[in-house]
């Protein structure tokens, strides 16, 4: 036996997908709309900006770092420091000595000599700077003697800003 649909169940069961279109329609149009302002939204957002910061060896250049040095022997490097912050950068650069109690953290140093600081300098948007040469010697010697260049903001009133770190290891013999 074969079963008949009644045309009213038939009726309904088109009203139910009429509804179901609709709402499928309404919901295709939010998420275009939806999606057409994260992308503009994020075409128009500026990217962050960043620092970079570096060690250079005595030739001006990120390689060949001396991991050995004598006791009171002069280890030279240059600082360099680029600015992609979409906006003025005002800087100093503070040069300490470690050893193996010197803790890194993301605030500074802890348990290092300071050892120099540079000028102040501001940098631009999109400009790189390199200091002049850093001497530094050390009058006892040891394993993992450590050389740290602390970047620090110059902010208006008497607090400066810790940026960034980066660190040089040593081993000093007599």
């Amino acid at each position: 036996m074969s079963k008949l649909i009644n045309p009213n169940e038939n009726n309904s069961i088109k009203k139910h997908y009429q509804g179901f279109d609709k709402v499928l329609a309404v919901l295709l149009i939010i998420g275009i709309i939806a999606i057409s302002g994260v992308i503009i939204y994020s075409m128009f957002t500026p990217e962050p900006g960043y620092i970079t910061l570096g060690l250079l060896n005595s030739d001006k250049k990120a390689e060949n770092y001396p991991t050995n040095a004598t006791k009171g022997e002069n280890v030279t490097f240059y600082v360099s420091v680029g600015n992609y912050l979409n906006r003025d950068f005002s800087f100093r650069i503070e040069i300490l000595t470690g050893n193996n109690e010197t803790e890194i953290g993301s605030s500074g140093s802890s348990n290092a000599i300071s050892f120099m600081n540079s000028s102040t300098t501001i940098l631009s948007h999109g400009e790189n700077w390199i200091s002049n040469e850093f001497n530094v010697s050390f009058s006892l010697s040891g394993y993992n003697q450590i050389i740290i260049a602390e970047l620090w903001e110059i902010s208006m009133g008497s607090n400066d800003k810790y940026w960034e770190i980066v660190t040089m290891h040593l081993n000093i013999t007599s």
